[in-house]
């Protein structure tokens, strides 16, 4: 079989210190850098407001960011920041204000203090949308012990090694057919090459995976002709990520009260990937109550209904975030890694000889290339108690944002980081790679989909290079634009050279 072999512990969790259980914890008891690496400083910790920051005027800040056109480039926009006051610096925008740091050893405090429920930031619009149109929830939105009930319930169906070993036949077949599309276009152009612009075909690959290890059937998404209601729930996702950039430094409810498109463009978004979501689950719920015996694993859905931890209206509501999550987070990142492996060709052949030998070896693409291109622009926790960092103490109830791409892009952590080098992340100097891989974020509150993206990735690049050659119609360089995640600011074209003219067998 193809994917035997595999190395199903990514290195990922090979980059990262495990995190140490926190000492007792409570007001007045504020967390100080402690054990090996800290900073032990025997100053009293300055206050918050010497924080360096633009100012405390939050509309003027704003106005200010929306003349740079901040919200297309807010990724730049970090960068700069930190250059101009240091590691740490905090600015309000609007009514909306937050401490950056980029330094690992900060990073690793954070995420050692954010508590047994940690609290990250929800996106606004999403929040006004589920509340004014009484959406269920889940983990996404959820919070404390509900949050807690139905992460654990989770990560049993989706985090485990168990789990990884079911969705390799789910997610193999379909990268295997999206190899054969790309045989199939170059005999259509005749050529000996196929050239042309594939990320639509990306999303629908994303889509077909993620449906396929929740459903365990497959929709037809690679077929000739697309079925145009899962192309509509596609669409939708890409516009509900589009329209939720311009509500972000906004109350979402003022364009709710006035009605602006926005609002309601962003409304149709998720109203499409409700009822989408509600029919596929409903009808392969139907399905399976009237199965008994399967010859193959039958999907996250049946495994969530079948162990009775979750409420089935609970199921539903975290069913629909997985999917409308995992299809344009993994097609952008899998888009940005074909980018870099078509440009660096030295690389990618060192690449095809690790998989071809061994198989060893996508892994660690998959942490460079998250480093250079990562989907969010930053990680965010609410503090849940006071917390020093950098000398500056910071206040309970905190929004603190982890700069992900501003760390990615700094010499001070990474050494030549505009360089695409997998090579980094296998030194065995932890210290050169502590708490910077952060792609799928960190701790108990990580991607939950995290394992089923990395296996879907690494397969999707094994067949890759096994069956083609990458390269890039123009070498110029493609720059990125904040769309909630990271992407490409311009169409790029790739071409795929084969090793054999013959499509694989299945």
């Amino acid at each position: 079989m193809l994917v035997r072999g595999l190395p199903l512990r990514s290195v990922l969790v090979k980059g990262c210190q495990p995190l140490l259980s926190a000492p007792q914890e409570g007001p007045g008891n504020p967390r100080m850098p402690t054990g090996e690496g800290a900073r032990i400083s025997t100053r009293m910790p300055r206050p918050f407001s010497e924080i360096p920051s633009p100012g405390d005027n939050g509309w003027l800040n704003l106005y200010h960011f929306w003349r740079e056109k901040g919200s297309q480039n807010l990724h730049y926009h970090q960068v700069q920041n930190f250059q101009k006051y240091g590691p740490i610096y905090r600015e309000k925008l609007g009514n909306m204000e937050s401490v950056f740091i980029i330094d690992p050893e900060d990073v690793a405090l954070l995420f050692k203090f954010e508590g047994s429920t940690p609290e990250r930031y929800c996106i606004p619009p999403w929040v006004a949308y589920h509340q004014h149109y009484q959406r269920p929830i889940g983990v996404l939105f959820k919070k404390s012990g509900a949050w807690k009930k139905d992460r654990l319930a989770l990560n049993q169906e989706v985090m485990t090694p168990d789990a990884m070993k079911n969705f390799i036949p789910l997610l193999d077949t379909v990268s295997q057919d999206f190899i054969s599309i790309l045989h199939r276009r170059i005999k259509q152009q005749g050529s000996g090459k196929f050239s042309g612009d594939i990320s639509d075909d990306l999303f629908r690959f994303a889509f077909e995976s993620i449906t396929n290890v929740i459903f365990g059937e497959r929709l037809g998404m690679l077929e000739e002709i697309v079925d145009p209601e899962a192309q509509r729930f596609i669409d939708a996702v890409y516009q509900m990520f589009q329209t939720s950039v311009p509500m972000l430094m906004l109350p979402p409810g003022l364009f709710r009260l006035f009605r602006t498109k926005t609002w309601r463009d962003h409304v149709a978004a998720w109203d499409v990937i409700f009822s989408k979501a509600e029919k596929y689950t409903q009808n392969f719920y139907l399905d399976l109550r009237q199965k008994r015996d399967f010859n193959n694993y039958p999907g996250v859905l049946y495994s969530l209904l079948g162990n009775n931890k979750l409420l089935f209206e609970d199921v539903k509501a975290n069913i629909t975030e997985m999917l409308a999550g995992g299809v344009d987070t993994t097609s952008m990142t899998l888009q940005w890694h074909l980018y870099e492996m078509a440009r660096s060709l030295r690389v990618q052949e060192m690449l095809r000889e690790e998989v071809l030998a061994a198989r060893r070896q996508a892994g660690e693409d998959m942490s460079r290339m998250l480093q250079l291109h990562p989907i969010s622009v930053t990680l965010q926790r609410y503090l849940p108690n006071d917390l020093v960092l950098q000398d500056y103490m910071i206040p309970a109830k905190t929004l603190v944002q982890v700069a992900v791409y501003a760390m990615g892009q700094d010499p001070t952590f990474f050494l030549n980081p505009g360089k695409f080098d997998p090579t980094r992340w296998l030194g065995k100097n932890k210290d050169l790679i502590h708490f910077r891989n952060l792609g799928f974020g960190w701790g108990i509150r990580q991607c939950v989909g995290r394992r089923i993206a990395e296996l879907e990735m690494t397969l999707f690049l094994i067949h890759i290079l096994e069956n083609f050659r990458v390269e890039i119609q123009h070498l110029n360089d493609v720059g990125t634009t904040f769309n909630l995640i990271l992407m490409p600011n311009q169409p790029i074209f790739f071409t795929f050279r084969p090793f054999t003219q013959d499509p694989p067998k299945a």
